[in-house]
């Protein structure tokens, strides 16, 4: 089974309330930096939705950078909602994001919380860990 990949013109899978042509696309396609550490998250999520392994290990921080990332093309994930965000803003240095991300797999339902933690490293927003 492959990845879907959004229209420009449909929603967003981070369920921003854009299209993905205004949202998460731009940071996929390299024209844009996430602003904040929202905005990554939101885009992380979106990769993982579309099956980007080259968008999640560049936006992941060298700390914790895995060699390479298998993705599941049968995990279909459903909803991203943010329950709390810290600093992060555009002119923080960190912050974190708690999340809850709803998949399907195998026919089973499931959620994913993790919080995760943010570092913005030469203006660029990065994933650092999640726990």
């Amino acid at each position: 089974m492959d990845f879907p990949v959004p229209s420009p013109n449909d929603r967003c899978p981070c369920l921003s309330g854009e299209t993905y042509g205004n949202c998460c696309s731009r940071f996929h396609a390299g024209s844009a930096w996430a602003p904040t550490a929202e905005a990554l998250m939101r885009s992380r999520y979106t990769a993982f939705v579309t099956g980007d392994k080259e968008y999640l290990l560049r936006t992941w921080h060298p700390s914790g950078r895995p060699a390479r990332l298998d993705l599941d093309s049968e995990m279909r994930w459903r909803r991203l909602d943010i329950l709390s965000t810290e600093a992060g803003g555009p002119l923080d240095s960190t912050g974190v994001v708690t999340f809850e991300a709803h998949y399907r797999q195998d026919g089973d339902a499931g959620v994913q919380r993790e919080r995760s933690t943010f570092v913005r490293e030469d203006g660029r927003w990065l994933y650092v860990a999640g726990e």
